[in-house]
């Protein structure tokens, strides 16, 4: 069977990793939130302390939209905010191709909590 097309998943551009006593304030123990941009948009993913990607998701403004998945009360990460451990980010200027890359990380590296776009069983 021929593959129909080759998607390659962006280096990411900023990794942060959670701090075990962070000596600013801080966000869930993220003291790096400051060095994700807060006007481009793109693709985020969370990974736990073993680096098993937890959630993959995407936005117009990186910046605020991850933050809410630690603030929001809808967030489907709200009862496992506490596993995170890094956060990657790749800019990602197309919408459609954010869609693309969102869908095909979550299926191809199997993230853990992204149940509405998961291919796989």
């Amino acid at each position: 069977m021929a593959t129909l097309i080759s998607i390659t998943i962006p280096k990411p551009e900023v990794t942060i990793f959670k701090q075990s006593a962070p000596q600013q304030s801080h966000i869930s123990g993220f003291t790096d939130f400051h060095l994700i941009t807060r006007e481009k948009g793109g693709i985020f993913m969370f990974y736990n302390a073993k680096d098993e990607l937890l959630f993959v998701g995407k936005a117009r403004k990186l910046r605020p939209r991850i933050k809410k998945h630690f603030e929001d009360s809808v967030s489907p990460m709200k009862k496992h905010r506490d596993e995170i451990a890094k956060i990657e980010v790749c800019v990602v200027d197309d919408p459609v191709e954010r869609d693309i890359y969102e869908t095909y990380i979550i299926n191809r590296k199997k993230s853990k909590y992204n149940v509405d776009k998961q291919f796989y069983n």
